[in-house]
């Protein structure tokens, strides 16, 4: 016989608790914990409604603690007229409860079975799925998180925007969408709560197919992907939501962030949180942490070094005021929501009204619970992926543990739909759907873009081109005074010649010392930690941004950048356009001008692993002058969704482009600067990089004296001349009718300098490339030291010499150079 959900089978009384690890408040000694529960036993005594919520529903069950605070939580949203009367607060909770309980029994399918019955029978060997997979324990701790944050929207009737961490926790999402119908168009297309479409649903799940346009055919990812409603980000590289969430929400707007604790002892930097955030310019936000205290195969260092005790103590001395509770509760999880957005929001009042200082100590939920809470194998090293010991489609034992923690699971589907309707009240509270939440929702962003400061210098005259960059981005700034701006600096500003900027926006801190450019309100996020810095940008989706870097230490920003860039271009295919601005990433005392400070800081990496992603999105270019690179920053702010890695120049460097060769170079992704061929040149010379275009030149200079018919080219945006490896990139690339013009076919000799690699630039632009006997590479070789820039270019064999060299073996003669 099947129990039904909500039941408590004569098993427990309403309100009954089961043991709880200690918690700050829950599992006080003495007379608080008695206190708890002599309070929760009087309002089960008097009032029904809340009595029936208490007494929990198939697996779920409320402590004292816990239902002292919702107690108090729900009169106080009646005093509000949040709700009308509390028993509809109850209501809300109960519904909770059940779609929890039925969102767990459906993950749990998505890992094991093939196929799915909603009357809740048992199922058979043949109904299990021969190769079974899924994150399960994760996921079934993200039930009841995902849940209470449904239940605090449906009390409050304001609609948050979400973020998770942990992003191969999709299961639960996906599971709870279907059930309350919150998918995204592409779901619900596919999927529907029936025999039929759960049976699709979890055959999807896992199931590796593949279309004909070489795309994964299931809607559903082993990670948060784009048809994954309200998804933000992947979540594949863990720790990042961690940096991201407190740059993220504007004002009034709020954000609930799911965080793991795993992820917190790989990803370092989110500690700072409480550093950056400021009343005037973020919305609200309430950062939880899902403590089950297991990684894959053993415990977190958290959970080995004190567990939630030693990070209550962590969060303390870092800015933090934690918050305890039962995250197995989703009520205990809407309690905390509410309540980290009621002492936020005080807070933030005082300090709006000058009564409190920054930096406020950010409201930080610790949800303690057990990896697979709530299905055989809970606690266990198996929880992670696999909780039970065999496969149920031919271990019995197996199969007998499914089925018994699947039936403690199960919900009717009349009650199912009766708890979907009371938690959907978008339409009677006038709310949207939270698919469609706020952070992922917004207009498209515009920015209005003033005359670019070109420089009327002669050909020749030296300036710096990151002092141009500097000098148009903060003329950006100041008109567009409703965006807001985040500039991520892991290093020295002034150094990288953006002082105009730094003094407009100054180092965000909270007690600027007198005589810096240093603010409460300041813009510039500075700290040495470039994943921190990086996602202070890439989180400000809604304003304006720039990232300067050491092109060196650009490389941790790399998992990042990625994540990014990958779920924007899973979005457009998805059919949904980003709404953002695009982000320029500058990459400036980059690897030919950081010679003094030995290999360490001498790196091309970003640019060719950029290089790796699509490039309509990954646009990576190497402005040569100041007119190229205020060109390339316009650019920028006129795209939307696209990352742009800009190698720049600090030092003075030879003015070169006009403007109208600038927007020429930018247009196309190169432009000819010398052509001494005519029709018929003998010998193409190609540079990728400011340095490089100077070697080149001179060595131009030389072949001129010797009447070799030659065409330098500078390649601004190399990525346009790759082989394309999809229709949008094929849109993005160069035309054939350019490439065939600027690179005749019958000009077979070739030598390429490049600021990267050699090699990776080869493969990037093999199109160009006639073959080893004709075509030559040169660029970075790993070579360097305490160095200055000649040195660097004479230990890479890219002077004007090794050109001149290079360009006599592919033109069959023996070179003279004097």
């Amino acid at each position: 016989m099947t129990r039904r959900a909500g039941s408590t089978g004569g098993q427990r009384e309403p309100g009954a608790t089961r043991p709880m690890p200690a918690r700050d408040g829950a599992a006080s000694p003495g007379p608080e914990r008695h206190r708890q529960r002599d309070r929760a036993a009087l309002y089960r005594a008097r009032d029904r409604s809340f009595a029936d919520w208490a007494g929990g529903a198939g697996v779920l069950t409320h402590d004292d603690l816990t239902q002292v605070r919702v107690h108090d939580m729900v009169d106080t949203l009646h005093q509000r007229g949040a709700i009308p009367d509390k028993a509809a607060g109850h209501a809300i909770l109960r519904a909770a409860d059940r779609v929890a309980n039925a969102a767990m029994w459906l993950v749990v399918h998505m890992t094991y079975a093939r196929t799915v019955r909603t009357d809740g029978q048992a199922l058979g060997s043949g109904d299990f799925k021969p190769n079974p997979d899924g994150h399960t324990g994760g996921s079934l701790n993200m039930v009841p998180a995902y849940v209470g944050y449904l239940a605090a929207n449906a009390l409050c009737g304001t609609t948050r925007s979400w973020l998770m961490g942990q992003g191969h926790c999709v299961a639960a999402i996906d599971a709870v969408n279907l059930i309350v119908d919150n998918m995204s168009t592409t779901q619900s297309q596919r999927y529907a709560f029936s025999d039929e479409g759960l049976t699709r649903f979890v055959r999807d799940f896992y199931s590796y197919e593949i279309g004909a346009d070489g795309r994964p055919s299931s809607p559903l990812g082993s990670h948060v992907n784009a048809h994954t409603a309200g998804g933000l980000i992947e979540g594949g590289y863990l720790g990042f939501a961690g940096l991201l969430y407190g740059h993220m929400p504007e004002p009034g707007e709020r954000l609930v962030a799911f965080l793991s604790d795993g992820a917190f002892e790989e990803q370092r930097g989110s500690d700072w949180a409480p550093r950056w955030w400021r009343a005037e310019d973020t919305g609200l936000v309430a950062p939880i942490m899902i403590a089950n205290g297991r990684r894959i195969d053993q415990r977190t260092t958290m959970a080995q070094i004190g567990g939630s005790d030693w990070l209550r103590r962590h969060l303390r001395l870092n800015g933090f005021d934690p918050i305890d509770f039962d995250g197995r509760d989703p009520a205990a999880f809407a309690w905390a929501i509410l309540e980290m957005e009621e002492r936020l929001g005080a807070c933030a009042a005082a300090a709006l009204r000058g009564e409190q200082s920054y930096p406020i100590p950010l409201h930080y939920g610790i949800a303690e619970t057990t990896k697979g809470f709530g299905f055989p194998g809970a606690g266990t090293n198996r929880a992670h992926n696999l909780p039970l010991e065999g496969n149920p489609r031919n271990d019995a034992a197996a199969r007998r543990s499914f089925n018994e923690g699947a039936r403690k699971l199960w919900v009717g589907a009349d009650e199912l739909a009766t708890a979907t309707r009371q938690l959907n009240n978008h339409s009677a509270a006038g709310r949207t759907k939270e698919r469609d939440h706020p952070l992922i929702s917004r207009k498209p962003v515009t920015a209005d873009l003033p005359e670019q400061p070109w420089s009327a210098a002669a050909e020749g005259e030296p300036a710096s081109p990151m002092a141009g960059i500097d000098q148009h981005f903060r003329s950006i700034v100041l008109a567009n005074p409703r965006l807001r701006v985040r500039v991520g600096n892991p290093d020295e500003m002034r150094s990288n010649r953006m002082n105009a900027t730094l003094d407009q926006l100054k180092h965000r801190v909270a007690a600027p010392e007198p005589g810096l450019a240093e603010s409460v309100s300041g813009s510039v996020i500075t700290a040495l930690n470039e994943e921190a810095v990086i996602c202070s940008v890439l989180a400000n989706k809604g304003g304006l941004n720039i990232a300067v870097s050491y092109e060196a230490f650009a490389t941790k920003m790399l998992g990042a950048l990625r994540q990014d860039l990958i779920f924007t271009r899973h979005m457009i295919d998805a059919g949904r356009k980003p709404y953002w601005l695009g982000v320029p990433l500058i990459a400036t005392s980059h690897t030919w001008e950081n010679g003094k400070n030995e290999l360490s800081h001498q790196d091309t990496t970003v640019a060719e692993t950029m290089w790796g992603e699509m490039s309509d999105l990954s646009r990576v270019v190497f402005p040569v002058d100041w007119n190229s690179a205020i060109a390339c920053l316009d650019a920028v702010y006129r795209s939307r969704g696209s990352i742009w890695t800009m190698i720049v120049p600090k030092r003075e460097v030879p003015n070169r482009l006009s403007p109208e060769l600038a927007r020429m170079a930018l247009k196309d992704g190169a432009v000819c600067l010398r052509d001494r061929g005519g029709d018929a040149p003998e010998l193409l010379l190609v540079a990728v990089g400011a340095y490089q275009l100077g070697e080149a030149l001179r060595a131009s200079a030389r072949l001129d004296e010797r009447g070799v018919r030659h065409r330098v080219i500078l390649l601004l945006e190399p990525g346009r001349f790759r082989l394309p490896r999809d229709d949008r990139e094929q849109e993005h690339s160069a035309s054939k009718i350019f490439v065939d013009t600027l690179f005749p076919e019958s000009v077979k000799a070739r030598v390429f300098l490049s600021h990267t690699r050699p090699e990776p630039f080869g493969g990037l632009v093999r199109p160009l490339d006639t073959g080893p006997r004709m075509s030559r590479f040169l660029g970075f070789c790993g070579r360097g030291g305490t160095l200055d820039t000649n040195g660097m270019l004479i230990a890479n064999r890219s002077t004007w010499a090794h050109v001149i060299v290079a360009a006599a073996g592919v033109l069959g003669v023996t070179p003279k150079i004097s």
